[in-house]
């Protein structure tokens, strides 16, 4: 395997703070032979690596990851898991790469003034062999490992809607305020990536709200489902919990990629029924979120984006 030594530096250990964000991703398509991976030539460097570029000010590292893809690869890419994270020294700086294995769907993006002059496609094993470093590498070798990602869910957390104890009315008609409408429009490149081809919601008002942005954008209609509601009065969280992760695997086998938003009482406890893990803190902020891929009814790993 051949190892070009200027564009990366040793390791950094977790501890030490990063200093440069960049994000990038293991982009696969079906072949003749099997699953192909793309890997981009660097004329400076003389190596090919996986497709990668630091973060716009700003940026969420999912939005770059796909955006830097796009611009190096020509390939309009759709997120499904989250990969191992590179860490190493560029320019005597800590640097972190987050990558996503990503599915190819288009081409378009590229940008010729970025530092690549080839792009190519190789079966998984050449690609192991082809990249010039070995943090790449063990990078393809994780997405290698995990097993065929058949559908994607967004699921999201309802933004900001004010304090409970402020709002007269029926608490389901609460209405998103001012900062959870700016977390609704913040929401919408993230839902875009995904490429839903359904949008879902509890039915309480706030988050109905939280996807208006994101159904405008992408032309969709929020579909309303009272299974991912909170407890009504006399209901047990378990209950609710046990419902939304059903709902939830239901989705993922027949509708492919959604986007769901639900409420903070109802997402730990289904994440924790999909996962196993009773221990894992799935806690989610308001106008927080999951990516969550399936491999069929089974939930690969979650990623909190």
């Amino acid at each position: 395997m051949a190892r070009a030594g200027r564009a990366y530096g040793e390791r950094v250990s977790d501890d030490e703070p990063v200093r440069i964000r960049a994000a990038g991703g293991v982009v696969w398509r079906p072949g003749p032979a099997g699953v192909e991976v793309c890997l981009v030539h660097r004329p400076r460097y003389g190596d090919w690596s996986l497709p990668k570029g630091k973060l716009d000010r700003g940026e969420h590292p999912l939005v770059a990851a796909v955006r830097e893809v796009a611009e190096e690869s020509d390939v309009r890419a759709v997120p499904q898991v989250r990969l191992p994270t590179v860490r190493y020294r560029s320019e005597g700086l800590a640097k972190a790469v987050d990558y996503w294995s990503m599915r190819a769907a288009g081409t378009g993006g590229f940008q010729p003034g970025t530092e690549v002059d080839d792009v190519a496609w190789f079966p998984v094993d050449d690609a192991v062999r082809r990249v010039s470093y070995p943090h790449d590498a063990e990078v393809i070798a994780a997405f290698a490992a995990l097993p065929p990602v058949t559908a994607t869910v967004l699921l999201v957390r309802h933004a900001h809607a004010g304090k409970r104890g402020t709002w007269t009315g029926p608490d389901h008609g609460r209405p998103l305020d001012e900062q959870g409408w700016a977390q609704a429009r913040a929401l919408v490149p993230l839902v875009a990536l995904v490429r839903p081809a359904r949008l879902f919601s509890a039915s309480a008002r706030r988050c109905v709200q939280t996807l208006d942005p994101a159904a405008a954008r992408l032309d969709l209609p929020i579909e309303v489902c009272g299974d991912f509601d909170e407890p009504a009065p006399g209901q047990q969280v378990e209950e609710c919990a046990l419902a939304a992760a059903a709902r939830l695997t239901a989705l993922a086998q027949a509708a492919g990629t959604v986007v769901v938003c639900s409420q903070g009482k109802v997402i730990p406890g289904a994440l924790e029924r999909l996962t196993g893990r009773v221990d894992e803190d799935f806690t989610t902020d308001k106008g927080g979120g999951w990516l969550l891929p399936f491999a069929g009814d089974r939930l690969v790993l979650p990623d909190r984006l």
